[in-house]
């Protein structure tokens, strides 16, 4: 993973459900998370699947992920190219699974990005540069543990790679 992440912003409310992520008629794809990732968050917003380029970022309000503690609602959001997920909150089961399979989630406050706006990432400065507006968000940097988690590609990987998860910095 790079140190820094840039791409534009895709902009939602607050409460967007594991089910508005990964939409309940689609359940048959799970076994084909490609296929799936291709209707990522259509129900919060339809021309999001057909216009999200890869290193864009989704922002959103308060309570990110709720719902069913799917994997898969994480997953599709990375394989759909998504940078990060930027939020107020996340529910935490969410946020832990969205670590584990390699997709930065990011505490901060959203409400100065709009749509579109162009943004830089520093994860280990916990620095937004919102590049359309000229103004920087700060957010707690992640923890390194974290940050090589993400590195390795997700849990899984950084297990493969690393033996025993270690927590040590």
């Amino acid at each position: 993973m790079k140190e820094e992440l840039n791409g534009n912003s895709w902009k939602f409310g607050d409460d967007i459900s594991t089910d508005l992520i990964a939409p309940g008629r689609y359940f048959h794809l799970r076994t084909n998370l490609p296929e799936l990732a291709k209707h990522v968050l259509e129900d919060a917003d339809p021309e999001f699947p057909a216009k999200v380029k890869s290193g864009d970022f989704v922002v959103a309000g308060r309570n990110f992920g709720l719902g069913s503690s799917r994997e898969h609602a994480p997953t599709i959001i990375k394989l759909a190219g998504v940078n990060a997920v930027l939020a107020k909150s996340f529910a935490r089961i969410f946020y832990r699974n969205a670590i584990n399979v390699g997709l930065p989630v990011l505490i901060c406050d959203t409400d100065k990005i709009d749509e579109g706006d162009k943004l830089s990432i520093e994860l280990s400065n916990g620095v937004i540069h919102n590049q359309t507006k000229g103004t920087e968000i700060t957010f707690n940097p992640l923890p390194n543990v974290m940050i090589r988690i993400l590195n390795d590609g997700g849990l899984a990987s950084h297990i493969e790679k690393h033996g025993d998860f270690k927590l040590e910095d």
